[in-house]
């Protein structure tokens, strides 16, 4: 997508707050009858969603260069175990500061400002106010966290991997990505309020900034610093993803107000509530401690088994990061919806949202269950990344991919959650549980299993979450219709189940893995969308016969005019 389409992700209604929510917290009143003009169209919603995939699918390649470039030059042995063990640092400060944590505080929360400003309310101007009361405090409590850190390596090391038989190469690494913590906050801070401005293009940008620094880091300093390379490419990444947002958000937080707008009369912004602060993030520490959990029990194993887990994880999720662009772009949407208290739009919003991203993450799945070993031949097996080393994580991506259904749910369904800026510690109970049962799983799978159990018990976990946030859902949240979305959700899930025997067979009828991987991919994608139309699964269907109506009744005016 050209840039042209993300500046109009930020202008002008973006930035002058009339697609804002109100205030988190606000209550209902006579103005809540009255939404706030210049909601964004179904079009900008698809163009904003293409750009965030495409900067993802980008991203997402470069994050598999990455992979293949640490496969090669390092392999899957105990050099390669002792950096992800300090890789562990960067995924949590990524969950917990990007991702998810302070998004769903900080998005509602710019919302609230920008509304404010429309109205031409609050002196200061109330982005800037907001700025001030919180990124100074912010940056204070991440540089120290980050110096805790550096300073206890020894200690974050011996509890991440008590098992791993050198610590002294994941401590150095440890102490270099450490430092993660204060880039990735900021980064995180940028990215949550550039997208309350609908502003996706620098936001998208920071994993393609993020993985060239750590690829160029492993080819030129990895012959002389070994591992150590890539842990310092960390380091300038996060860098990196603070430059390439900096200049975008300081424009709109200093520049000029904009139109006054339509907004609510509701009550003024609060600052941001510690309770759901901690709730929020505390929820995203609990998510993320599933790979921590991953880390303890491999640890014990032989050589090799970090690695394989972190191969298989992280291209088995590649359908879930695709897919969870959707309601990356649609949150502050379904926030503005509970504010005006339109519920019904955003429930509607929120089950479309649900079934789309379902639909792309079981065809995902489908692909990663039926060709594996194709995948991770032709990504990684060169260099120091052997047969048995495919063999491997091949086997443990199978069963990975069972629970990326759960994976997604979870990640669309916690935003309902917290839409509406009010603190809410149901997310957090239900991921407990699901770690509880991770960790029970785990205990009882990796002695008869090894890595494959670890990677079971992590599918079962997620999927035990995922199915209490679905019951969770009521009117502190969005009032999802459970029972109708489980029923739907059944046509995708049946038409992937037979999309991946198909490309069983399909990849068995070639030699190279190449042909096979591409033929099971053409295979699973047909039979999956001819199952999905003819099952109308996601109303896709409907959605087909309303293109193909469109577009002869393009193609018609355009020969009539012609005429």
């Amino acid at each position: 997508m050209r840039p042209q389409a993300a500046r109009t992700a930020g202008a002008p209604g973006a930035g002058t707050g009339t697609h804002g929510p109100p205030p988190a917290g606000g209550g209902p009143g006579p103005a809540a009858a009255r939404p706030v003009q210049g909601a964004p169209s179904g079009r900008f919603l698809a163009r904003a969603a293409l750009l965030s995939a495409a900067l993802s699918i980008a991203g997402a390649i470069l994050g598999l260069g990455r992979d293949q470039a640490l496969a090669h030059l390092f392999g899957a042995g105990a050099e390669t175990d002792a950096f992800l063990v300090a890789w562990t640092v960067p995924e949590l400060a990524a969950t917990l500061l990007i991702e998810d944590g302070l998004a769903f505080v900080l998005v509602p929360a710019f919302s609230a400002a920008l509304a404010l400003r429309a109205r031409g309310k609050g002196v200061p101007d109330p982005v800037r106010a907001l700025v001030a009361a919180s990124l100074p405090r912010l940056c204070l409590a991440l540089a120290a966290t980050a110096a805790a850190l550096v300073a206890g390596a020894p200690l974050v090391v011996s509890v991440l991997a008590p098992g791993l038989r050198d610590t002294s190469l994941a401590v150095a690494c440890t102490r270099l990505t450490a430092t993660c913590v204060l880039s990735f906050g900021l980064a995180g801070y940028c990215s949550a309020a550039l997208r309350a401005h609908r502003s996706y293009l620098a936001p998208g940008a920071i994993y393609i900034a993020y993985n060239i620094a750590i690829i160029a880091s492993m080819f030129v300093l990895g012959a002389h610093w070994g591992v150590r390379s890539a842990a310092l490419g960390v380091a300038l990444g996060g860098c990196l993803m603070v430059a390439v947002q900096a200049p975008s958000l300081a424009r709109r937080v200093v520049g000029r107000p904009g139109r006054r707008a339509l907004a609510y009369d509701g009550e003024e912004s609060r600052p941001l509530a510690p309770g759901l602060v901690c709730a929020v993030l505390l929820f995203a520490l609990c998510r993320q401690s599933q790979v921590l959990i991953e880390r303890y029990l491999a640890s014990g194993l032989p050589a090799g088994a970090i690695s394989h887990l972190n191969y298989a994880q992280k291209v088995a999720q590649l359908p879930m990061s695709l897919s969870l662009m959707v309601c990356v772009v649609t949150f502050p949407v379904v926030a503005q919806a509970i504010a005006e208290g339109d519920t019904r739009r955003a429930r509607d919003r929120v089950e479309r949202d649900l079934l789309l991203m379902a639909c792309l993450v079981l065809l995902g799945a489908a692909v990663v269950v039926a060709c594996a070993p194709q995948i991770i031949q032709v990504l990684f097996q060169r260099g120091a990344f052997t047969a048995r080393d495919t063999a491997a994580t091949a086997s443990v991506m199978r069963v990975y991919a069972t629970g990326l259904l759960g994976q997604t749910l979870v990640g669309a369904l916690v935003r309902s959650y917290f839409a509406a800026g009010r603190t809410n510690w149901f997310p957090l109970g239900a991921m407990g549980v699901g770690a509880l049962a991770t960790v029970a799983i785990g205990t009882w799978a990796v002695g008869p299993w090894g890595a494959c159990g670890i990677a079971a018990a992590n599918a079962a976990g997620i999927t035990v979450t995922a199915l209490l946030l679905l019951h969770g859902l009521g009117p502190g949240s969005v009032p999802v219709r459970v029972r109708r979305f489980l029923a739907d959700l059944a046509r995708p899930l049946l038409a992937a189940v037979c999309a991946a025997a198909a490309g069983l067979f399909s990849a068995g009828l070639f030699a190279s893995p190449a042909a096979a991987l591409t033929a099971c991919c053409i295979c699973v994608s047909t039979v999956f969308l001819v199952l999905t139309f003819l099952l109308d699964a996601a109303g896709s269907r409907s959605l087909l016969l309303s293109v193909g109506h469109n577009l002869r009744h393009s193609v018609t005016r355009k020969v009539g005019h012609g005429r």
